[in-house]
This record gives structure tokens, sequence and C-alpha cells, in this order.
């Protein structure tokens, strides 16, 4: 039997032409359909930004008649002397820990019982009483004007949700039931005398409240050890800053009005620099994105710290010094934990490890550690332990590229000058791929940064910004991450809303973040092909 004959040129010739006959050469035609994914990359890019948008500008808007019915309602004049109360509730807090402290001494170091002890104390149980008192009168005149401003504010939002009523009638042609809907006028400048004019009863109680902190202080009784003697003069020193603010807060309460302006750049900077994330609030709501960009840096830096030198570490090893039964073995090993779901990691961190740390911050050959021991076992660390294993696999796949792509002409020339291997790698091999290994570093810091499921069970979830007084500590300490809360809160706001747009505009900086790192990466990914050539 004859053997078939390939097919001749003029064949392949034919059906080029016949690619003609539809107006395009088959080259052109190989170019639009490779062409066309990217073209499709590129619009899935330009909605996603277009939808972000769209749903997210709108809140600066929303947030700026906010900021407005927070001043018209009278809440910022009552928060001016709200501020006062919660500053005395800090330093009482000073006094309890301070208690707590000589407590301890009594029972440790004395050997009192803790009836003997408690029985010690009872004068300055006695001083923190009387401090802690002082501040009752003006805590009701807050009570009261609290109340007074919530019915402002409530009596407005009331008017307004009428008025949307009333629109939507309108359109609708209801025309007869749009009339009847009653809107009730909020007139500003009557409802806030009721809250301006309780201002010489205010400076009134503060006086005696001045006079009431300095004769508690008085009382108080001498520390049996020099460090709580100091802790006290701090104490002293604190109260008499909060006192010097007195001043201050009555020419705040004197100057105050309703009627001014509101600029517009304050719902940005209100979001941008805001230090509170507060929502469904009786009081007032606060959407600043400071405690939830902390939290998620916080957590991306302890993932690095952990993630690229093991990322590196195993890049180097596999691709310089590993044989090669050990490069199958480990580089498959390595990449299958990006494989794992997140919310296993997840899963994972609350039952095993985040046990399994605490379990060891109590052991008393690591108590000289920063932060041990500790009682929250979601936190910092616990979240970005997970993060860097999540990371590892991205780090280690783009560093060993990074080394395979260095010449061997680099290395057989060090050799040749009798560098030893390590030698080798540390001033060669290692400088060379430094910009492919940076570029590694940030793509993965773009993909811890960007992760939801673990930060959102593990990372505590707490909307604070960390207190960083505490040193290294600082990482045993929960947070709320930006992607944490978006998806925490989106399945339970109402569409439309100001909470609704704050969430979406989160999603929109985070969107852009990652989209900068990744910018970041492949310049100098390209920086690194191009020395390299």
């Amino acid at each position: 039997m004859d053997s078939p004959r390939p097919a001749p040129a003029s064949d392949f010739l034919v059906n080029k032409k016949r690619v003609r006959v539809l107006g395009l050469s088959f080259d052109d035609a190989v170019k639009i359909f490779f062409g066309g994914n990217a073209f499709v990359s590129v619009l899935v890019l330009a909605l996603i930004t277009y939808f972000l948008f769209q749903e997210g500008f709108g809140f600066f808007g929303q947030n700026h008649r906010n900021l407005l019915t927070y001043r018209q309602a009278g809440l910022e004049y009552v928060d001016y002397i709200r501020t006062q109360e919660s500053a005395h509730t800090a330093l009482t807090r000073y006094l309890s820990d301070l208690r707590l402290r000589q407590f301890s001494h009594a029972t440790l170091e004395k050997k009192l019982t803790p009836a003997a002890a408690n029985e010690s104390l009872v004068a300055f149980d006695n001083f923190a009483a009387l401090y802690g008192d002082s501040v009752e009168p003006l805590r009701g005149l807050v009570s009261e004007l609290t109340e007074q401003a919530t019915a402002i504010k409530t009596k407005f939002l009331v008017a307004e949700d009428k008025a949307v009523e009333r629109q939507q009638l309108t359109a609708e042609g209801k025309i007869a039931e749009a009339a009847a809907v009653q809107i009730e006028t909020v007139d500003f400048a009557v409802e806030v005398k009721a809250l301006t004019g309780t201002l010489p009863a205010y400076k009134e109680l503060a006086a005696e409240f001045i006079k009431k902190l300095d004769a508690a202080l008085l009382t108080a009784p001498a520390m049996p050890t020099a460090e709580l003697t100091t802790r006290l003069e701090r104490f002293r020193q604190l109260s008499s800053d909060f006192t010097a603010t007195f001043p201050a807060t009555t020419r705040s309460l004197e100057t105050w009005d309703y009627t001014r302006a509101v600029p517009w750049y304050q719902a940005f900077s209100a979001f941008l620099f805001g230090r509170e994330w507060l929502t469904a609030s009786f009081w007032q709501d606060w959407y600043g994105i400071v405690p939830l960009f902390m939290g998620s840096l916080m957590v991306s830096l302890v993932a690095l710290l952990l993630a690229v030198p093991m990322g590196v570490g195993a890049a180097i090893y596999v691709n310089q010094i590993a044989s090669a039964a050990e490069q199958r073995f480990i580089k498959p090993c390595i990449e299958f934990i990006s494989a794992i779901p997140s919310v296993v990691l997840g899963f994972f961190g609350i039952a095993v490890l985040g046990q399994l740390l605490r379990w060891l911050s109590q052991q008393d050959a690591l108590a000289w550690v920063p932060g041990f021991p500790f009682s929250e076992r979601l936190n910092i660390l616990t979240a970005g332990c997970l993060l860097a294993l999540i990371a590892v696999p991205t780090i280690f796949t783009l560093a060993e590229d990074a080394l395979q792509n260095v010449p061997k002409a680099f290395k057989e020339a060090s050799f040749a000058l009798g560098a030893t291997r390590l030698q080798t790698i540390i001033k060669i091999v290692v400088p060379a791929s430094l910009s492919g290994i940076i570029s590694a570093v940030l793509l993965g810091l773009g993909r811890v940064i960007g992760e939801t499921m673990v930060v959102l069970l593990c990372a505590g979830n707490r909307i604070a910004i960390p207190d960083f007084t505490a040193g290294l500590a600082v990482v045993t300490q929960p947070v709320h991450t930006m992607t944490g809360i978006i998806a925490q809160e989106m399945g339970e706001v109402v569409r439309g809303s100001i909470h609704y747009r704050a969430l979406f505009v989160v999603g929109l900086g985070l969107f852009f973040l990652s989209l900068a790192i990744n910018f970041l990466a492949q310049k100098i990914v390209n920086k690194y092909r191009i020395s390299i050539g």
C-alpha cells in the first residue's frame, strides 16, 4: 500500500487564500485571535475599575452630608464635652492598673493574703473612688445633651426619609399620596439653642470638677515602692494635663457655630486620615480607613518577614545546591501549598496555630520574647504566619526563575577564579538575580495584602490602630484589615447606603494598592531582563 503523500505547499497556499477571501490574511487572523485575549483582559480590568468608581465614588458626597448633619444637629458640640468625660475614664483605668500593681506587690512580695492585701489598700480605694466620682455632675450633663442632640438628628433624618418617600410617590404618579406625606421642617437655629444654652452650667460644672480633682489628688496615699511612686507621679502629671485642656474646650464651645460650612475636602480627609471605623452607631458613624490600612500593613509585614527568608532561601537551595532528586521532591511540595484553600488555612489557624502560639507564649523559657505571654490567640502574629505560608510559593517560584536566568558564564568565571560554591552564590548569583528576587517579594506582598479569609478568621477583627508604644509586642494585638472588613460587612449593609459605598471605596483603595505593587514589580522585572540582556 502506498504511503500517504504530504500535502503540497500549494494546498497550504490555497488555505491561506481561503482565509484571505474573508478579508483577512492568515497572519491577521492569528493576530486577532491572540490579541482578542489581551483585549478581554483589558476590558475586564476597565469594567472592574468602572464598577468600583460607580458604586464607591458617591460615598464622598454622602459622607459630606453626614459630617454636615453631625455639626448642624449639635453632635459636634456635645462631643467637645464628651471628650473630657472619656479622658477622665482613661485616667480612672490608669488608677485601676496602679491598684492591681499594688495588690500584686502586697501578695507576692509582702506575702499577704488577698484579704489582708485589700485591707492595706483601703486608703487608695478611697482616693480612687473620690477621683472617679468627681466626674458624675459632668457625666449627667453629657447624658442630657446626648438625648437632645440625638432627638434633633433623628428628627432631621426622618424629614429626609419623608422627602425621599414623597419624591418616589410623585415619580410613580401617585400625586395624592405624595401630597399626604407630612414633612416636618427642622429649624436648627431653634433646636441647638437647647444645647448652647447649657454653656453657663457647663462652666460652673467644669470649675467644680477641677476643684474636686485637685482635692482628690491631695488624698493620694504613699506608694510602697519607688516604681509605683513614679507611676503615681506620672498619674498626677496626666491629671494636670487633663485639667489644662478645660479652657480650650470652653473656647471651642463658645465659638461653636452650627452654620459654619463643612469644606468639601473634609469628606476625603475624614476617610483617608480618619482613625475610627464606627458603623451602626446611635450617635455618629465614622468611616476612617487608617485602622484598617494599619491592620493590613502590619499583617503583611509580619508575613513578609517570615516568607522572604523561607521563599528566597528555598529557591537558592533548590536552584544552586539541591540534587536533581531533591529538586523533584521539594518544588512540587512548595508549589502544592498554593493549592490549599485559604479558608482551610484559616480553620487551621483558629484550631491549631493560634492555640499553639498562645501556649508557647505562656512558657517560662520564652518569657523574654516581647509580648509574651499573650491571651489573644487570634492576632497579627497568627494571621501573619499563615499569610507567610501562602506567600512562600509565589516568592519561591519567581525567585527560582530569577536565579535560573543568571548566565552560567557568571558562575563558571567565579569557579575559575577559585571561589567556593557559597562565595559564588552570595557574591555572584544572588546579586545578579537581585532585581528578580525583589520583584518576587513585591508580588508576594501583593498576594498577601489581598488575602481575605485568613485575616478574617485569624487576625482578631478588632478595629483599632495597633499600640506601637508596645514595641515588638505590637504583633500580639488583634487587628482588622481592609479585605476583612469588606467580607464581614458587605452582606449586612443596605444597597446604596453610605456604609455600602464606604466599603466600595475601601475596595477601590485596595484595588489601586495591589495594582501599584504589581506595576512596580513588573517594572523591576523589565529592568532585570534588560540588565541580563
